[in-house]
């Protein structure tokens, strides 16, 4: 009997720790949350009309108004909040992301590109997280919505985007387009994006000029009244020919090793500064994993050798 006990308080624990919480955003929208892994993501995409701090984010609607914009800006696909906020959220520019004035809840942030990658590998690899991470079926995506299984219960969903270049809005449907706060140059942002064609996740440099998705991550707590981000690796270009540069943003010693296809390890360095600029001209084209550790942390990248 007390067996029987324990087991229904363990099973009482669990409900309750894996029950949904909610988020409020400055404008009281509520958001779900959900645990994957070691992190904790918002279910929708972001629909903050203002920055933390009471500031209005500009709503432009005007096409070459938006195209000049060098500042935080939002819009709503085809302009048009009534049919589209509730489901997809708003679409936010580049510069609205990373705005000192913070654009997540509380407690919130945009998350870096090397955050996106952790919750990938933690759901099996690039290559499939996509679909344990996009919402099942077509009611939302287009047909055939390859792999979608949303295992993960993160729930993403197509709103499209804004695109300055073609001045259209696209893609509603077809991909899920979100920002990072990895930055790719002054005028160019890392963004995700999960596709109706495909079950991974992809990496791609934008213009801050597009209208894209958010979503947020929680801070992770590190101790009394203090936060941290995961930590932001990058690789500059990828795909590369003979040379790559591996950007961290903490300034330490990392220790580096490159492994090929069949996980043999066929490059290895010390990065000792905040930038290194390694020579692959010596590897055979193909997918490398690129790992960059420090005693009690471990990041792996994908490399393309063209």
């Amino acid at each position: 009997m007390k067996k029987t006990c324990i087991l229904l308080a363990g099973l009482a624990f669990l409900t309750l720790k894996n029950q949904a919480q909610t988020v409020s955003d400055y404008d009281g929208n509520l958001y779900d949350t959900v645990n994957i892994g070691s992190q904790v993501w918002l279910k929708q995409n972001l629909k903050v009309t203002h920055y933390n701090n009471g500031e209005l984010i500009p709503n432009v609607t005007v096409t070459a108004d938006w195209d000049n914009l060098t500042s935080g800006a939002r819009c709503y696909y085809t302009n048009d909040s009534a049919a589209y906020d509730t489901v997809y959220g708003a679409l936010y520019n580049g510069y609205a992301v990373n705005n000192s004035n913070r654009i997540c809840p509380e407690g919130w942030h945009v998350p870096t590109s090397a955050e996106w990658e952790s919750v990938e590998i933690y759901l099996g690899g690039a290559d499939v997280a996509g679909g344990k991470m996009k919402e099942e079926g077509t009611l939302h995506w287009a047909s055939p919505n390859t792999g979608a299984t949303n295992s993960s219960r993160f729930t993403g969903i197509p709103g499209g985007m804004r695109d300055p270049v073609n001045h259209v809005f696209s893609t509603l449907g077809e991909n899920g387009l979100c920002w990072t706060s990895s930055q790719y140059g002054a005028a160019n942002a890392w963004s995700v994006y999960l596709w109706y064609l495909s079950p991974g996740v992809d990496h791609n440099p934008a213009p801050k000029r597009y209208g894209l998705s958010i979503r947020c991550i929680k801070d992770v707590a590190v101790g009394v009244g203090e936060t941290k981000k995961e930590q932001n690796v990058n690789i500059f270009p990828n795909p590369a020919y003979n040379k790559v540069q591996i950007s961290v943003e903490e300034n330490k010693v990392w220790n580096l090793r490159m492994y090929d296809a069949s996980g043999r390890c066929v490059l290895q360095d010390r990065l000792s500064n905040p930038v290194a600029e390694i020579d692959i001209s010596a590897l055979n084209k193909g997918i490398y994993i690129v790992e960059i550790s420090y005693p009690d942390r471990v990041f792996h990248r994908k490399l393309l050798r063209k």
